[in-house]
């Protein structure tokens, strides 16, 4: 009995340590059903200082080990995509890379795949897209077509200052993996490139039925205009028999009438001309053109930050890098915190006082902050400004009325007289604001033995004087209140009309 107990032992001892060799030793053949996460890799751009071009070189070094394959000498990757394009369980990978030798090289994109032949990945397809400048370039898939196709789009600029998207879509007809995705679109502008997104159907997103395609809108120049900001919109709808997006319509969009002289200042082209017009902070205005106090931005280029908040969560990104556009900066940035997560900011000067931005999130992460930083943004002063100009009261003014307490008489230097049984009892006045509500305060002369030297009153329009049978116009109630640190106190005495001497 005990050899057999001790027989048992030996056993399931060597069991034991050949599972755990077995764990340890690393497989020599790679297999294809690894995951991979998404990375997105921050290259290094023009005008770069040495301390962030070291910065984004180590950064592209340190990510090299999520590519599925060597890229070749002098290729720099931008953006990496993971995904299941051809539904077989087996993970491939999109690829945007740079050639660093020629800054000029157009961004090129790679489709690497699973080769089961020699049992390694390897690149099959390999395409220049628009995109130029590597800062500005996003990549990202939609169902542009409602067919449930993937769709590939890569946005960026090129060195003419100009928009670009490049579309590629999902090749259904053909199992080849050298044209795995064919060009529907490509869409180079002086302004802004929009997907126009429509609300498909119940039978779409439950897979019953195709979907509407999305239109592809691109603003520009008017060239045949005199005002800098009147535009072009370009829509482009997708050709099912040619496969193709093609224009459909253009129209003009005229745009606000701005002093053309600092306009053409702000839009020199100089980066910092802009940075500085935007050196403020922004409140986001919402459709129907009331101001958002909850959510704003705060533009810093002097400390390199951007900061967002909406949805009682403040976020702070990194400012990298500025690109001028036709109408205003196209702005790189990461957050601080969340480092895998980037923001590219397309802004357009509305007016003086007005922004337009749209948000690319170039890896679509959820940290909390649901709000759509899409949208125009109106400037902080120019609100406070508006806020003054609507102040009902001024501080002085020339006026006489007649009240319970006598004849008061309003000179337009703050001096007042209260005249009553004939008595006249002189002093200084002015009108204020506390918390939106309007005061008036009267302070006696001190040299007249008054017994108060600060008298103030809550002021509002009367337009009808008790027991009146028809309403008097240009007449004022007071309210005798004290102020004191928590604010305004009704000291609850009775209501003084003031009523307009005619």
């Amino acid at each position: 009995m005990k050899k057999r107990i001790s027989v048992t032992i030996v056993f399931f001892s060597f069991c034991a340590i050949g599972i755990a060799v077995l764990a340890i030793l690393p497989s020599g053949k790679k297999t294809p059903q690894e995951r991979y996460r998404t990375r997105v890799i921050v290259p290094a751009t023009q005008g770069s200082t040495g301390q962030d071009l070291a910065f984004a070189e180590q950064i592209a070094f340190d990510d090299s080990y999520n590519l599925k394959i060597l890229l070749a000498d002098g290729e720099q990757a931008i953006s990496l995509l993971n995904h299941d394009f051809e539904n077989d369980s087996i993970e491939e990978q999109i690829v945007l890379y740079r050639n660093q030798y020629n800054i000029n090289s157009a961004v090129h994109i790679a489709f690497i795949a699973f080769d089961e032949r020699t049992g390694t990945y390897r690149r099959f397809w390999d395409v220049p897209t628009a995109a130029v400048m590597p800062g500005t370039v996003s990549l990202f898939t939609q169902d542009l077509l409602g067919d449930r196709s993937t769709c590939i789009i890569v946005t960026g600029m090129n060195r003419q200052s100009e928009h670009t998207m490049t579309v590629f879509c999902s090749n259904k007809a053909e199992n080849d993996r050298t044209k795995p995705f064919p060009k529907i679109a490509e869409i180079k502008m002086d302004g802004s490139i929009t997907i126009q997104e429509k609300e498909r159907t119940a039978a779409y997103r439950q897979g019953i039925a195709r979907g509407q395609a999305f239109a592809i809108n691109a603003y520009g120049s008017d060239s045949e205009s005199d005002n800098l900001l009147d535009k072009i919109e370009i829509t482009y709808e997708f050709n099912q028999q040619k496969g193709i997006y093609e224009v459909n319509r253009i129209s003009r969009v005229p745009g606000s009438q701005i002093e053309q002289r600092r306009l053409r200042e702000i839009l020199s082209g100089d980066t910092g001309v802009f940075e500085k017009f935007i050196n403020d902070l922004w409140y986001h205005v919402s459709a129907d053109g009331t101001v958002d106090r909850s959510q704003y931005l705060y533009f810093d280029p002097e400390k390199r930050e951007i900061i967002f908040y909406g949805d009682e969560i403040q976020q702070i990104f990194a400012w990298q890098s500025s690109n001028s556009t036709r109408y205003g900066l196209y702005i790189a940035s990461q957050n601080i915190s969340v480092t895998t997560l980037r923001r590219i900011l397309d802004i357009e000067i509305e007016s003086l006082d007005s922004i337009r931005m749209r948000v690319f999130e170039v890896v679509r992460l959820k940290i909390g902050v649901s709000a759509s930083w899409d949208g125009s943004y109106r400037r902080a002063d120019v609100l406070a400004r508006s806020a003054e100009k609507d102040t009902p009261p001024r501080s002085y003014t020339t006026a006489v009325y007649d009240s319970s307490m006598g004849r008061l008489q309003f000179y337009g230097n703050g001096e007042y007289e209260l005249s009553s049984g004939g008595s006249t009892a002189r002093g200084r006045y002015a009108f204020f604001q506390v918390d939106g509500k309007d005061l008036l305060e009267l302070r006696p002369d001190a040299n007249k033995g008054n017994n108060e030297d600060r008298l103030i009153y809550h002021l509002t329009n009367a337009n009808k004087i008790e027991n009146s049978e028809e309403p008097v116009t240009e007449n004022l109630s007071l309210s005798r209140v004290r102020l004191g640190s928590t604010g305004i106190h009704d000291l609850h005495e009775s209501q003084i009309i003031l009523t307009r001497a005619r």
